[in-house]
């Protein structure tokens, strides 16, 4: 389907309404929720609409039309980025794992090296000035190289990760009882009331004082399991300046290879 200005709808996947915003026609996923307030969410899928159980939705559709520009923008922000699940073409491959390509670690970009006489054994990785030494012959295939370094940053995560929480668990007045390393799509981490915690292993791949921000903020979890008020002084008193490190974090995209 096309608009009478010829631009292609934009459509969720799960859409169940629709709405002409700035001249174009996006399908949105309409939901009633118990909420005292109308909720946007814009990712890769397309738009949702959450809203309270008795607002009218001429009263839904006029807030859209106030936002339709922060929509459109948004639409358009992420579908032009690659999708998280495509998988990478065999010449994206071929560039991003080889001798002299390089990784974000630390917030900062790694060189790779490649040296199959490194001390090492094969396959393992040590860390210098000079970048990460794989011992990995040169002509190494692409999927070879992604893997070694992996396992290498996950490594890496869990003893920093580890590292961090004992130094700030107790400023929080906590206990935290186990450590995995996570993968979610959405989730920098999570925790549980039984002091269980999960952190994504690409938080490896940060400035450090974003993973901080994303310790402390689990970690003040096990006090507040909830975003209250309580919770955030609980943050604001480790990390004065968590609301900079949170949009910050916000704006992080890492690659999805």
């Amino acid at each position: 389907m096309i608009d009478a200005l010829g631009a292609p709808p934009l459509r969720h996947p799960q859409a169940n309404r629709e709405r002409l915003l700035g001249g174009q026609r996006v399908g949105y996923r309409f939901e009633r929720a118990q909420r005292k307030t109308l909720g946007l969410r814009v990712c890769p899928q397309g738009l949702t609409v959450r809203a309270p159980a008795r607002l009218a939705l001429a009263e839904v559709e006029r807030f859209l039309d106030s936002k339709a520009r922060w929509i459109l923008g948004k639409l358009q922000q992420v579908q032009a980025r690659p999708s998280p699940d495509a998988p990478p073409t065999p010449e994206q491959l071929a560039a991003r794992w080889r001798a002299g390509a390089s990784v974000p670690y630390l917030g900062q970009p790694l060189a790779l090296l490649l040296e199959p006489a490194a001390g090492l054994a094969p396959g393992s990785a040590r860390l210098s000035e000079a970048g990460l030494h794989l011992a990995l012959p040169l002509g190494s295939a692409p999927e070879r190289v992604r893997s070694a370094v992996y396992g290498w940053l996950q490594r890496s995560a869990y003893s920093l990760y580890v590292q961090r929480l004992q130094h700030f668990a107790p400023q929080l007045g906590v206990q935290w009882r186990s450590l995995k390393l996570s993968n979610a799509g959405t989730r920098w981490g999570s925790a549980k009331a039984d002091g269980s915690l999960r952190l994504h292993w690409r938080l490896i791949q940060l400035e450090p004082h974003l993973i901080d921000y994303v310790v402390v903020h689990e970690l003040a979890h096990l006090r507040e399991m909830n975003h209250s008020p309580a919770f955030w002084q609980l943050v604001q008193g480790v990390l004065p300046d968590q609301i900079e490190r949170r949009r910050a974090l916000k704006q992080v995209q890492l690659p999805s290879d």
